[in-house]
């Protein structure tokens, strides 16, 4: 979704916004995000332009942080709502320079820290995730033999 004041043919550059060290020119959110977003965060239905709307207002107040220092896939919304999002370089928006600008695809929400604990230290939540499933395998196996 694009911010629609700054929709117009001139020579002056797309509209973008900084995250990080990244320009963000347009971002697209997937139907599962849109699908998490009702289930986590806003507990009704919300349509894909109103989720879109929010985002570029949490990217223009700078709200919006990377989870962790030094990868870019899981971002904190107001140090509460955790995200997954991929930046992927935009086909169509270049700088002036004519560098590529960045579209953010919103991959998923997982939800609020607030409300689930195991969101404020995700490498042990996911580890955690992984050994559970493989003890449910090995578990399952032993069954059928």
């Amino acid at each position: 979704m694009r911010d629609k004041v700054m929709e117009r043919w001139s020579t002056y550059e797309p509209f973008y916004v900084w995250l990080g060290d990244k320009k963000i020119a347009d971002i697209v959110i997937t139907n599962h995000a849109k699908t998490r977003w009702n289930d986590r965060i806003a507990k009704s239905d919300t349509d894909v332009e109103s989720i879109a709307t929010l985002m570029w207002e949490y990217l223009k107040n700078q709200s919006m942080t990377s989870y962790y220092r030094h990868e870019e896939d899981v971002y904190l919304i107001d140090e509460d709502i955790v995200m997954v999002a991929e930046l992927v370089e935009s086909d169509r928006d270049f700088d002036i320079t004519g560098c590529p600008m960045m579209k953010m695809v919103v991959v998923t929400f997982l939800g609020r820290m607030s409300e689930t604990m195991e969101l404020r230290d995700l490498k042990t939540y996911y580890s955690w995730l992984r050994h559970s499933r493989r003890m449910t395998l090995v578990k399952n196996s032993r069954k059928r033999k």
